[in-house]
């Protein structure tokens, strides 16, 4: 026999004795069915108890259509007409946020730290979101043995630093963005953004999605038109300076006239020169009025095309979506997951008797 037929029934032998094996097996799992079946039956007990304790999930949404106010549209021909007369609308503090930015908002530390500490009514009683995780997580039970934490009050953490508050505020917004707090764009080619809030507590979960999507949409708005609405208030303020000084030369020609009623013809000095001056200062400050008008203006119509535009298409209201584990779930996973660790056992145990027999 050559050395190619002698592997060949080496390869068919070795093949014949695992299946062989994997046949005293699968006898061997069902001469233990009893044992299979009780545990899967435990199993199954188990993951019912499961799914009736197990608290349902309330998830509160909210979908808005963010339209970038940066995007020139219908004020944009009034720019470029504004350009050709040499004037510069500027870009305000558009480029600051692109759209998808606002996504990344919703979780920052700052928005969600912001959150946390805001008030809100509650069966017609004032308390923070923060407080009503607290009560939600059961900490204050955890916290009782620890003097430092058992009495800690969250209303000065705006305003005040405190580094085991700011400690505790801070691993509550890494949970807040892992289980709570989920934001994204269902299709990436529309403009729709949906803010998803889950939580065992109705309450909190509405809340705490109604008062984030202010926040940071009300941060977004101001900081995309921060640098126009500071241009929009000094040129206002200049035009009103100016508007005051030519209104001061107005009355104080008027003054003068009114002050010299018969004066002599040889004294004219005392009223011509004074007057004079005085219209000279109110048709400069007219011509100066005239330029910052048109400025204010131009910049309030930049203000305008760079505001964004997010209009709130559903918010969450009561009752919200609810997800319920459900019993007969909870005892088919109990019992195929009691299942498969028995037969696990039986067999690793099976294999470990033979490796020490042998």
């Amino acid at each position: 026999m050559t050395a190619d037929n002698q592997s060949k029934t080496s390869d068919e032998i070795t093949l014949k004795e695992l299946l062989i094996k994997l046949g005293n097996g699968v006898r061997f799992l069902l001469s233990k069915w009893f044992i299979i079946l009780f545990f899967g039956i435990v199993g199954s007990v188990f993951g019912y108890y499961y799914a009736t304790k197990k608290r349902p999930i309330y998830t509160a949404t909210t979908n808005f259509v963010l339209e970038d106010g940066s995007s020139q549209g219908g004020l944009g021909n009034i720019g470029s007409l504004a350009s050709i007369a040499g004037i510069s609308l500027g870009s305000g503090g558009g480029d600051l946020f692109h759209g998808d930015n606002i996504i990344k908002l919703y979780k920052s530390r700052k928005m969600v730290k912001e959150t946390l500490l805001s008030e809100v009514d509650f069966n017609g009683k004032k308390k923070l979101l923060i407080d009503t995780y607290i009560e939600i997580n059961d900490l204050r039970t955890n916290w009782k043995d620890k003097p430092n934490l058992k009495n800690i009050n969250f209303k000065e953490a705006a305003t005040e630093k405190n580094r085991i508050r700011d400690s505790i505020i801070s691993n509550i917004v890494l949970d807040i963005n892992k289980n709570y707090l989920f934001v994204d764009k269902p299709d990436p080619e529309l403009s729709i953004i949906k803010v998803d809030v889950k939580s065992k507590n109705e309450f909190f979960a509405k809340a705490f999605n109604d008062q984030i999507v202010k926040n940071v949409n009300d941060f977004y708005v101001q900081t995309k038109t921060k640098k126009s609405i500071d241009n929009v208030n000094i040129l206002q303020h200049k035009t009103d300076s100016v508007r005051l000084v030519m209104n001061g030369a107005i009355y104080t020609a008027a003054k003068v006239t009114d002050a010299t009623p018969n004066l002599n013809p040889t004294r004219l000095s005392q009223r011509v020169a004074p007057v004079q001056r005085a219209q000279f200062s109110a048709e400069t400050n007219k011509a100066i009025l005239a330029e910052f008008l048109k400025n204010l203006e131009l910049s309030k119509i930049t203000l305008l095309k760079e505001t964004p535009l997010i209009q709130v298409i559903d918010e969450p209201i009561f009752p919200l979506q609810v997800e319920r584990f459900g019993k007969i779930k909870g005892a088919l996973l109990g019992g195929i997951l009691f299942g498969f660790l028995v037969i696990f056992f039986l067999v690793a145990s099976r294999i470990l008797r033979k490796i020490l027999a042998n």
